[in-house]
């Protein structure tokens, strides 16, 4: 990281949801030199998906800021016919417990975007989790699997090759890969808007100074012409809200993740 005139190493600690890299992060120096990836999963699903945590995403982190957000995209397989959400919807309740959505597992953001656009749409329809988001694609496919919920840089290239057919954007905005695509919001449920996203933080007792440094070196990047062009070849928006922002988003997710994740049911362990 140049403008802070040290170099950065990038130690992967995959697994759990994410949980065993978060793990790793909590419990390092609070000096500034040991910083973690957070996102959706790790401080606003997990803490309720897993009956324990070796982490409090609330009390034992200090949120620098969000990096990026990114929406999902809708889409069905060129079987059903459902030329529109309402289509998809009608077809569901005329055959509830029938059609069924497909995602890359239990708790990732195609899952909970699913669950959000169920409880929003009101439909009663099966979750079919897969090994990764390529068997889930392929079965998407297929037919296998009525509909999926997924990131952009996935489902987008289907979309466009005709593979599947996409019906909703979960972004506040079209995506101008597919500009006749309609939001959620736009197609009837602003209810099952979604939009993933990841962020840096710290552990919780590195000094105040040290977090608005490195936010403010991290916001400068962002704001580049650079990282505008990195985040939306993927889809996504750089984002760099300060760390009160930040943090108060994490709460905000992570009281109304509880409440769906608790009332859908849903749990990885018991």
């Amino acid at each position: 990281m140049p403008l802070l005139g040290q170099a950065v190493i990038v130690d992967n600690h995959p697994g759990a949801g994410g949980n065993i890299g978060t793990t790793l992060g909590v419990h390092s120096a609070p000096d500034g030199y040991t910083l973690t990836i957070v996102h959706q999963g790790t401080m606003a699903f997990n803490p309720h998906l897993y009956s324990k945590l070796a982490f409090d995403p609330l009390t034992d982190f200090a949120p620098i800021t969000d990096l990026g957000v990114n929406p999902l995209l809708l889409a069905v397989a060129p079987t059903v016919p459902a030329t529109s959400v309402a289509e998809l919807v009608k077809l569901a309740k005329a055959k509830p417990g029938e059609l069924n959505f497909g995602s890359p597992g239990v708790g990732t953001p195609p899952h909970m975007a699913s669950e959000l656009f169920k409880r929003a749409a009101g439909i009663d329809v099966v979750h079919v989790p897969y090994n990764g988001g390529g068997p889930a694609m392929a079965a998407l496919i297929a037919g296998v699997i009525t509909f999926s919920i997924e990131g952009t840089a996935t489902q987008v290239p289907q979309a466009l090759a005709g593979r599947v057919r996409p019906l909703a954007i979960t972004g506040p905005k079209r995506l101008a890969l597919l500009p006749d695509v309609p939001t959620m919001a736009e197609a009837g449920y602003p209810n099952a808007e979604y939009l993933a996203w990841t962020g840096i933080a710290a552990p919780a007792k590195t000094p105040k100074r040290i977090i608005e440094r490195i936010y403010g070196e991290i916001s400068k990047v962002l704001a580049s012409d650079e990282a505008r062009e990195w985040f939306g070849a993927a889809g996504a928006d750089p984002r760099a809200d300060p760390p009160d922002v930040f943090a108060a988003m994490i709460r905000a997710d992570y009281a109304k993740w509880g409440k769906i994740i608790r009332e859908a049911g849903i749990r990885i362990d018991q």
